[in-house]
């Protein structure tokens, strides 16, 4: 078959590549200028800052699998760094729980491993799905196009997007559609600090409890990163829900204010800038591994499945709802 998949990400491009591998024809349309998804690494002048997924971890077997084959091509490795619970200044060993690993020399690298190989079309914003007898057109939205373009036929197409985006492509799959509403994702907010000088923190990422911000990640401390203090701050989903619409520069202010406070350190950046995720993780992740509609041949896959392992919002879950989805089209 030839199979659109809409959605770059992790679970977008592990489908796609199970799908070639199965002998399908497969094309990868992708809104952004680049592959990984919420797997985000934003170049600057100071370095790489992680502002998306911070690290993931293995609990299935054949996910910790493909982690070891990842680490055995050095495309991943190990974040063993001090991890804290943090409050008011206060800190605490937040404990072990397994090894985290992270992608290098930045999280986006790992997508841009997996997309290779594969037909993946950049800045291609799909709108619409629209019947085409039995097949399916994409409509396409694209930066350098005044008027949107159509894609296809293909026979099958698979959404690898956030339940909010991939809802409204689902008009003809009302069932599927309403399932991704009730997937509802949570927003982030993301603050990027460079410093010039150290911190002196003895962490290098703390769980944030009693503020603003639910976590803070030194992101120099992650192995094969550039040298010089960057730091990744997330706010909570209370407070990012609230805050949505907040002009970027107030939610700079804030968050920074909220930085200090939990750090204790009152050392000024040199470099500030935030990012918001709209649709950063699962709220409810669907009890299933993926949806697929044989009939009609449209599949759902991504980290708001369930897919078998606890909880949602996870490398992991995407990975394996990817895989299912795959195996499920054969």
């Amino acid at each position: 078959m030839h199979i659109a998949v809409v959605g770059a990400g992790l679970s977008g491009l592990t489908v796609a590549r199970q799908l070639q591998a199965q002998g399908h024809h497969v094309t990868v349309f992708e809104k952004s200028a680049g592959v990984s998804g919420r797997m985000s690494t934003r170049q600057t002048e100071l370095g790489g800052f992680d502002h998306g997924a911070q690290y993931f971890t293995a609990s299935s077997d054949r996910f910790k699998k493909e982690v070891s084959d990842w680490k055995k091509l050095g495309w991943v490795a190990p974040w063993n760094e001090k991890l804290v619970s943090l409050d008011h200044g206060q800190f605490k060993s937040a404990g072990k729980s397994g090894t985290r690993y992270v992608a290098i020399p930045g999280m986006n690298a790992l997508g841009k491993q997996l997309a290779h190989g594969l037909d993946v079309r950049k800045t291609q914003q799909v709108v619409a799905l629209e019947a085409y007898g039995e097949q399916w057109l994409l409509k396409v939205k694209s930066e350098t196009v005044a008027i949107d373009a159509s894609a296809g036929p293909f026979d099958a197409v698979l959404l690898a997007i956030p339940a909010d985006q991939a809802a409204p492509l689902l008009c003809a799959l009302p069932a599927f559609a309403e399932q991704a509403k009730n997937a509802k994702m949570l927003p982030c907010w993301t603050l990027m600090l460079g410093f010039q000088t150290s911190l002196e923190l003895p962490y290098g990422g703390a769980w944030v409890n009693q503020s603003r911000l639910s976590w803070i990640a030194k992101d120099n401390s992650k192995p094969e990163r550039r040298s010089g203090e960057r730091w990744v701050a997330q706010a909570s989903p209370a407070w990012s829900i609230e805050h949505l619409e907040e002009d970027p520069e107030r939610a700079k202010e804030k968050l920074l204010k909220a930085f200090h406070e939990a750090t204790g350190s009152w050392i000024q950046p040199i470099h500030a800038v935030v990012h918001r995720w709209r649709f950063a993780q699962s709220e409810h992740p669907l009890p299933v591994d993926c949806l697929w509609d044989k009939n009609q041949k449209v599949g759902v896959c991504g980290d708001w499945f369930a897919a078998g392992v606890e909880g949602g919002g996870r490398i992991e879950n995407a990975f394996l709802s990817a895989l299912a989805l795959a195996k499920t089209i054969g």
